[in-house]
């Protein structure tokens, strides 16, 4: 039976859990993390339902995942070096059972999976976290559910129309969302609006319909810096709790080279909603993992993540509609603070 979003699960036991794991601390190429395990025997809602996800590892558009949902729990980097990024993380329905008695999953979840290939303890979950780096001996590589994903999913084209079917059976998405989302689409690749020059007009004719609408403009455009010049930057020393607004677009634009970068980090489409909007400082990303090589990385100018602001993938063409809701990360030169006694008025 699969798991909707808004439904209610318990995370199984320990010992259950441990029972479907490989010695790997997989199941089905999914590894289970030690930070998972605090959960066991306590009730969530279904976030959404994992059936498909995007590929950060090889950037390759869309992948599909068997058996898989979200709660809204993310993960703390704590056993991965102190990774920042908080990634969502990725429950097989065979380590939760639904709390309603129409939904329940027969006992043995056995009958879920196939049996572990070697007996696997909470030791084992832990060691699977880590190893030496290939690429740079004496660096460690970190193993989580980000850096495996090409391992536990398989290919899912952007044309399989059975993809966005589960998304609104799912509860992942509305009709509405679904309509808008391939509007969307239909209009970006018919008038070519991402293209530099020839999608001037396009994106003209599409900034003054949502301005009559109140909607949001057009999401992708390259920034006002030509490529090889280096962008701005300021430090405004943000503070996890502190409130900031948004900076709008256009300002935001001149900030960004053609590339819709700075300093290296894009500025991407599935931000600019937010533009304008007064959100908390959730924490300071100065570190997280490389999914490509698992290693530790250092932002040279750190950033911030700000509390409830992710991606909804509604401008994410090839992976439309994805629910795996990453953080997205902002440079604080697109940020302002807001006065405290603005916050109360």
């Amino acid at each position: 039976m699969q798991l909707r979003a808004g439904d209610f699960v318990e995370v199984r036991s320990k010992d259950e859990i441990l029972s479907t794991l490989d010695d790997k601390g997989r199941l089905e190429g999914l590894p289970f993390m030690p930070q998972m395990f605090q959960y066991c025997g306590k009730r969530f809602k279904v976030y959404k339902r994992a059936h498909k996800t995007c590929d950060t590892v090889n950037v390759t558009g869309g992948r599909r995942l068997a058996h898989g949902v979200h709660l809204d729990l993310r993960c703390d980097g704590e056993a991965y070096g102190g990774c920042q990024a908080a990634c969502l993380i990725f429950w097989k329905e065979a380590w939760l059972k639904p709390i309603s008695p129409v939904q329940a999953f027969p006992a043995d979840s056995s009958q879920f999976v196939k049996a572990g290939t070697a007996h696997c303890s909470e030791d084992d979950v832990q060691r699977a976290t880590s190893t030496d780096s290939i690429r740079h001996p004496g660096k460690t590589r970190y193993i989580c559910q980000a850096t495996e994903l090409p391992d536990f999913t398989t290919p899912l084209p952007w044309w399989d129309i059975t993809q966005y079917l589960e998304d609104y059976k799912s509860g992942n998405a509305t009709l509405g969302r679904l309509f808008y989302g391939f509007a969307y689409l239909t209009y970006y690749h018919v008038t070519k609006a991402w293209r530099h020059r020839l999608g001037r007009p396009g994106r003209w004719v599409y900034d003054k319909f949502q301005a009559l609408r109140g909607g949001i403009p057009f999401p992708r455009r390259p920034g006002d810096l030509p490529l090889g010049q280096l962008t701005p930057t300021c430090s405004l020393n943000l503070q996890p709790g502190e409130m900031v607004r948004v900076k709008p677009y256009k300002e935001i634009l001149a900030t960004l080279d053609r590339s819709s970068k700075n300093r290296g980090m894009i500025f991407d489409a599935e931000m600019v909603p937010f533009c304008g909007g007064v959100y908390r400082v959730k924490t300071n990303v100065t570190k997280f993992i490389d999914e490509k090589s698992g290693e530790m990385t250092s932002l040279k100018t750190p950033a911030v993540i700000l509390d409830g602001v992710w991606c909804n993938s509604c401008y994410s063409n090839r992976k439309m509609f994805c629910p795996r809701s990453i953080y997205s990360w902002w440079r604080e030169i697109w940020l302002e603070r807001v006065p405290q006694d603005a916050q109360h008025q």
